[in-house]
């Protein structure tokens, strides 16, 4: 008789912890699942604000898949940050000043944005849940439900030591992120208004910089 209670709760354990299991998203299965929604994504349109330290920054962010980028800032007015055919262009309003730099998408800060950079990310951070499983509010005073992760580098040799990232519950669209690098100050960017899939030619992927601007090549190498 007693072995047969016991085998009863061992069974209806076992049923309840088989249960429980499956209720349960790892975090890094959680992220990957984001990435391959992005993957999905033909296009994309999106808002961005932007602060390190006491410096803000804002504009409007274009996606083209699978890796032509465009940021068109209003905060400072007219500067622009495009990536397109392996090239990289940054244009300075303020001293007038083009800085360009051939580059592989696998290795640019700019791939990060792409559904391949949020693979990078999963290879080379291991990828946590801030507090738990459950979505939260994006801030204190927030109706707006999000999962928050923390992704910790692997090795001494990525920028960021920690990321983290604040994910729509609704959307699986990237609302928050939180980048702390190896010295100096968080970098935060919000985004907002997205629009996905809208139709965008790939002119719009090639900047065309003003003629009395100063022009600087293979800046990220130079002495």
């Amino acid at each position: 008789m007693k072995s047969k209670k016991l085998l009863t709760c061992a069974a209806l354990l076992f049923t309840a912890t088989f249960i429980f299991a499956q209720n349960i998203t790892t975090a890094s299965n959680y992220f990957k699942s984001v990435s391959e929604y992005y993957a999905t994504l033909k296009t994309y349109e999106v808002e961005f604000e932007m602060t390190q330290d006491k410096s803000e920054m804002a504009g409007h962010l274009s996606f083209k898949a699978p890796d032509l980028l465009r940021l068109d800032f209003s905060n400072p007015e007219e500067q622009v940050f495009c990536y397109s055919s392996n090239m990289l262009t940054i244009y300075l309003s303020g001293p007038k000043v083009i800085l360009q730099q051939q580059i592989t998408s696998d290795s640019s800060g700019a791939s990060l944005a792409t559904p391949q950079g949020l693979n990078l990310l999963n290879r080379y951070y291991t990828v946590a849940y801030e507090n738990s499983q459950d979505p939260e509010p994006l801030d204190s005073d927030s109706d707006e439900q999000v999962y928050k992760l923390m992704l910790y580098k692997k090795s001494t040799s990525e920028a960021f030591k920690t990321i983290r990232l604040c994910i729509s519950a609704d959307t699986k669209l990237i609302r928050r992120v939180e980048a702390t690098p190896n010295a100096g100050e968080p970098i935060v960017m919000n985004f907002f208004d997205y629009k996905l899939n809208p139709e965008i030619s790939d002119q719009r992927f090639i900047y065309d910089a003003p003629s009395d601007a100063n022009n600087f090549s293979n800046f990220l190498f130079s002495e």
